[in-house]
């Protein structure tokens, strides 16, 4: 196994889930104060579950005797319109399966078959995750503005609230 090649894998890894993650808390944060709590609440615990895989990651690049590296990929986009929000994330979710794939199939001609495994099993998770966005952006384009609008309604029903 060529130990460099799979940390510099991982390391991009770490780079992109750290970039989803600060993605995924700036749209939860925002759709909280638009009042969307149930897309704000999806948000945060994907951003949550993202922060599992960072830290996966981060144990196997350490495994491997390389270093974490702690920066994102790139900006938070800042979009602000729930639409567009979570079409972008169901973008985000399916490079990033995609990449996992590739990243498999490098691990396996790496000859490095723990690695080769984590990243199947993130391709599981990020196509879950994938999986919730694109339902979310169908029930926003098939039933438009009053989907939103009912979200906006369950404000004080959702995690946190005073029970009755």
């Amino acid at each position: 196994m060529d130990r460099a090649k799979s940390i510099e894998m991982l390391r991009q890894c770490v780079s992109d889930e750290l970039q989803a993650i600060h993605q995924y808390m700036y749209w939860h944060f925002h759709l909280d104060d638009q009042g969307f709590m149930p897309l704000a609440a999806l948000f945060r615990r994907i951003a949550i579950e993202e922060m599992r895989h960072l830290e996966m990651i981060a144990e196997r690049v350490l495994f491997l005797k390389g270093d974490v590296e702690m920066v994102p990929s790139g900006p938070v986009e800042k979009l602000l319109e729930p639409a567009a929000i979570v079409q972008r994330a169901a973008e985000m979710e399916q490079l990033a399966a995609d990449a996992y794939n590739g990243y498999a199939i490098e691990c396996a001609n790496n000859r490095d078959s723990a690695s080769k495994s984590m990243f199947e099993a993130l391709v599981v998770d990020e196509e879950g995750h994938f999986d919730e966005f694109d339902k979310q952006l169908d029930n926003i384009k098939r039933f438009g503005p009053n989907y939103l609008a009912l979200q906006s309604f369950n404000q004080g029903a959702g995690e946190g609230a005073p029970a009755e």
